[in-house]
C-alpha cells in the first residue's frame, strides 16, 4: 500500500430505487433507501480509497461497520457516500464514512476493512 495516506477520500453513488429499498430488502416495511444498501454503498467508497493501492493478489475485506442511519431517503433520491481514511495500522484501515441525499446527510459513521491474501483468504474457506 506503498503511497496510501491518512486523509485520502473516495465516493460511491446511487440512486434510490425499487432494488435498494428497505422493503424490498427485506430490512422494514417502506420504499425509502435501506439500511442494508446504505452500509454497501459506504463500503464501495472505502474500496475505491484503497483499490489504487493494492498489490496484484491482494484484496480487502470489511470487518466492522459502525453507522447511524440518520434520515430517510425516497425513492429516485441521488445518494453519494463518501469515505475518508483516518487510520492505517498494519493490514488494518479505518474510514470515516458518510452519505447524502439531495436534502443533507443521512448516514455517519465509521468502517475498517483489513487487507488479505486472497489466495490464501479463500483456502481458508475450503
Amino acid at each position: 500500500m506503498d503511497g496510501l495516506k491518512i486523509g485520502t477520500k473516495a465516493q460511491a453513488n446511487t440512486q434510490v430505487n425499487a432494488s435498494n429499498t428497505a422493503l424490498s430488502m427485506g430490512s422494514g416495511a417502506l420504499e425509502v433507501f435501506a439500511t442494508p444498501a446504505a452500509v454497501a454503498l459506504v463500503e464501495a467508497a472505502a474500496c475505491k480509497v484503497l483499490a489504487p493501492y493494492l498489490e496484484e493478489g491482494i484484496t480487502t475485506v470489511g470487518t466492522k461497520m459502525n453507522i447511524d442511519h440518520i434520515k430517510a431517503s425516497p425513492l429516485g433520491a441521488m445518494i453519494t457516500a463518501t469515505a475518508e481514511l483516518i487510520e492505517i495500522d498494519g493490514r488494518r484501515y479505518v474510514f470515516a464514512v458518510s452519505a447524502r441525499d439531495e436534502a443533507g446527510e443521512i448516514v455517519v459513521g465509521t468502517h475498517e476493512r483489513f487487507s488479505v491474501n486472497v489466495d490464501r483468504f479463500m483456502s481458508k474457506l475450503r
